[in-house]
């Protein structure tokens, strides 16, 4: 095909409904891109997820997790989501924008073919755990009335002839407030690179706002955020009002912590819900008394359901724990043992960091798969003979779990690592004897 040569798609919308569709501009760099494509041409709204046709695989429809897999008469097909109003949805493969449905990256918006189900996020303190990992592309909140009016008509003005605005005070002031309380939406503190990304969507969005003496524009409103965004936080260190930034107060500090920057407990990268808040009601000690009945609980059969909704209750109070004792393994064993089985480390992590831990990791498997079997097959020596079986099942089957086990048990072997210490042969065992041995693996 020429450049000039439209690429042409086939996007199938239902069972008995397909549109025939071109790429006048070829086929778009982002998976991001190509969704809007796709929706422009079809007439769709919402949030929809992308499938191939893959060939390598009995041309049964796969996630796309990117365009470099889309050739002319390419085949897609359309799964609509819909999300629910009343609990925060986590698709497995949301375009990367500030909407609700966030937690994978733009680049990593894919899901994996283990499953087509979304993911939920709902526990009793849900109102207060954020729900986003900070956005790709910031949204600017609305400012008030008079502030917007002001913005319309200095946008308006520097299109016709690049006069910028000079903000009053009030003007100044509402700006800042607003932004201030949106970047505490993602986090109470944001590094130098997230200062940036809002000062640049600021003048963006408005660009009678941009500054003509600063290289991009928008370095004054970069430091004006930082000062806003530290007041911010001492105001409701004041108040009281936010866990996550009192527990950095003196007052909150150990004795030997006799100056502020000792000691500070900073949420990690990727974490939204660092230091969350104790559900509203709830004290330390009636959520003490929700540990020990959950102890209880434990022991019964068939109870997940119970677990599962005490462990989202008490998230904020072992978080805090966590947190704030830094525990040993052992000690975090006897006291939350639930913590430990797989359904709540995937719980745990999705109300951490906004993010499944178990799909996006298996999606990104799935989509290093081709370059890491390059990597592994291009070695020698002990590494061939070790994995040689194992790529032959991996070659013979087209079932994604085995496929996946086989790179996993070949990755660890090229790393020199022993497989037995991640992946445990436990057909032989009944499930409480396969769950002791998984503890007691994690207790060494």
């Amino acid at each position: 095909m020429t450049e000039d040569t439209p690429v042409r798609l086939l996007v199938i919308l239902s069972d008995d409904s397909s549109v025939r569709m071109e790429l006048h501009n070829g086929i778009p760099n982002s998976l991001e891109e190509l969704i809007d494509e796709v929706k422009n041409a079809c007439g769709l709204g919402g949030f929809i997820r992308l499938q191939y046709k893959d060939t390598d695989f009995g041309n049964m429809f796969v996630n796309l997790t990117s365009t470099t897999v889309i050739k002319d008469l390419a085949v897609l097909k359309v799964i609509q989501l819909d999300p629910d109003s009343t609990v925060v949805l986590y698709a497995l493969d949301p375009p990367g924008s500030s909407i609700p449905l966030v937690g994978l990256d733009s680049d990593d918006s894919s899901v994996s073919a283990h499953t087509d189900d979304t993911i939920l996020l709902s526990s009793p303190s849900s109102d207060s755990l954020r729900t986003q990992q900070w956005p790709r592309q910031f949204p600017i909140p609305r400012f008030s009335y008079d502030t917007e009016c002001q913005l319309q008509r200095g946008n308006a003005e520097y299109m016709r002839s690049q006069t910028r605005l000079t903000p009053s005070s009030k003007m100044l002031s509402d700006v800042l407030e607003k932004v201030a309380e949106s970047i505490y939406a993602y986090t109470p503190y944001p590094e130098d690179s997230d200062f940036s990304d809002v000062a640049e969507a600021l003048t963006k969005k408005h660009p009678c706002l941009k500054e003509p003496g600063s290289y991009n524009e928008s370095y004054g409103w970069k430091r004006r955020m930082k000062m806003k965004m530290a007041n911010y936080r001492t105001q409701l260190k004041a108040h009281g009002t936010s866990a996550e930034v009192t527990v950095n107060s003196l007052k909150s500090k150990s004795q030997g912590d006799s100056y502020p920057a000792k000691n500070v407990k900073r949420p990690r990268r990727a974490e939204a819900n660092h230091f969350p808040s104790l559900p509203s009601g709830e004290t330390t000690g009636s959520l003490e008394q929700e540990r020990v009945s959950l102890l209880t609980e434990l022991q019964k059969k068939n109870n997940r359901q119970t677990i599962k909704e005490k462990m989202a209750k008490t998230f904020g109070y072992h978080r805090q724990e966590i947190v704030h004792k830094q525990p040993s393994i052992e000690d975090m064993l006897e006291r939350w043992p639930a913590l430990f089985q797989m359904e709540e480390i995937n719980a745990e992590f999705m109300r951490v960091t906004t993010v499944p831990l178990e799909t996006k990791f298996l999606a990104q498997l799935d989509k290093h798969t081709s370059k890491l079997l390059e990597v592994i097959r291009s070695k020698g020596g002990r590494v061939k003979e070790q994995t040689k079986a194992t790529l032959q099942v991996l070659d013979e089957t087209v079932d994604i779990t085995i496929r996946r086990e086989c790179i996993f048990k070949s990755l660890m072997i090229y790393l020199g690592e022993p497989v037995h210490h991640l992946i445990k042969e436990c057909q032989d065992m009944q499930e409480n004897e396969a769950a002791m041995a998984i503890v007691s693996g994690i207790r060494h």
